[in-house]
């Protein structure tokens, strides 16, 4: 999108990651946006695939985390990007939207609560990864999901490790969704 729209490329510049937060920062909302729709339904359609072409049995469900797997790590680690990429948490979403609907609505909630209270959209990540487990486990969800969604919430966190340590030392960059809320 960044070469699309104002023919950058968006690792060159802002943080350097090719996701929402720096393309949003990079290039504006409406590019933003359609790279996260972009992103989700990443995500979404293999794991909707694996289910409608193997049915929702315990086995078809152990081939959909394989597929949202892959993909994660495809996103995540991209050969198009010589190994690098995003840092997976609007794929994930797309994955678990697919495999557990109710538990990361009730995720993505407490992501958007945090963004809304503190602007950092890397701490909303991290804590929305964390409560998915969790919120799965409370709602019976097959144990081989709540596995999948732990190790997701690794990679996420390992993924957002340079964001852990400006969070720290209280210089990570806030998100606003517009200019006149970042003066407010």
């Amino acid at each position: 999108m960044g070469k699309w729209i104002k023919g950058i490329d968006i690792r060159q510049h802002g943080s350097g990651n090719v996701g929402f937060t720096n393309l949003y920062r990079v290039t504006g909302l409406n590019p933003a946006i359609i790279v996260l729709l972009a992103d989700i339904l990443k995500g979404l359609i293999p794991v909707l695939a694996g289910f409608y072409l193997f049915g929702v049995s315990p086995r078809a469900r152990i081939i959909a985390i394989f597929l949202g797997m892959a993909t994660i790590i495809g996103h995540n680690w991209s050969i198009f990007l010589k190994g690098k990429g995003g840092k997976g948490v609007a794929t994930s979403a797309g994955v678990f939207l697919a495999l557990i609907p109710v538990p990361t609505v009730l995720a993505f909630i407490i992501f958007g609560g945090i963004v809304f209270f503190t602007h950092y959209i890397s701490l909303g990540s991290i804590i929305g990864s964390i409560f998915l487990p969790l919120i799965a486990y409370l709602n019976n969800e097959p144990k081989e999901t709540i596995v999948f969604a732990i190790i997701t919430a690794v990679l996420i966190i390992i993924k957002h490790r340079s964001n852990v340590k400006r969070l720290f030392n209280r210089n990570e960059n806030k998100f606003y969704l517009s200019k006149k809320m970042k003066n407010e």
